[in-house]
C-alpha cells in the first residue's frame, strides 16, 4: 500500500538560486523542472536516492505557495507518500476521519495522480499522497 517517501517538497522564492546551490554545493542539476498551471506553481525536483526534495516556486502573488510563503517564510511544505491505490488510500483515510483536502486525486508533477491531507490530521505537517503512472 505504501511505498516510499516519494519527496519532501520545500517552498522557495526563487528556483534560481536553488539551481545555483544545488549546482555549487552538490554538484547536481534538477531531475526535472515544470510548471503546474492549476496549483500555479514552478518545481524543480532533485533525485536523492529514491527520493527526491521538490523545491515549489510560485507564478502567481494569490498561489497557495505564494500565501505560505508570505505567512511561514522558505521552508518545509510538505511530506509526499507514494503509494499503490490512492484512491484505496483516500478511502481508508477517510474512514477514519481524518480531514483530506483533496476528496479525489487530481494530477500533479510528472502527471502522477496526487491528494492532500490537511496538516491538523497528520501532526501539523501537509500530507501529500502520489501514484505513479500506471
Amino acid at each position: 500500500m505504501y511505498k516510499k517517501i516519494d519527496h519532501i517538497g520545500i517552498a522557495v522564492k526563487s528556483l534560481e538560486t536553488v539551481k545555483k546551490f544545488f549546482s555549487e554545493v552538490f554538484g547536481i542539476k534538477p531531475d526535472f523542472e515544470e510548471i503546474i498551471d492549476e496549483q500555479k506553481v514552478k518545481v524543480a525536483g532533485f533525485k536523492i536516492g529514491q527520493s527526491h526534495i521538490e523545491f515549489l516556486e510560485p507564478i502567481d502573488s494569490d498561489s497557495p505557495i505564494a500565501k505560505y510563503l508570505t505567512k511561514k517564510g522558505e521552508g518545509l511544505h510538505h511530506v509526499c507518500l507514494n503509494v499503490d491505490d490512492i484512491e484505496e488510500v483516500l478511502s481508508n483515510m477517510k474512514s477514519f476521519g481524518l480531514d483530506l483536502i483533496d476528496h479525489e486525486p487530481r494530477i500533479g508533477v510528472e502527471g502522477k495522480k496526487i491528494a492532500f491531507i490537511h496538516p491538523k490530521s497528520f501532526f501539523r505537517v501537509l500530507l501529500e499522497l502520489s501514484q505513479d503512472n500506471i
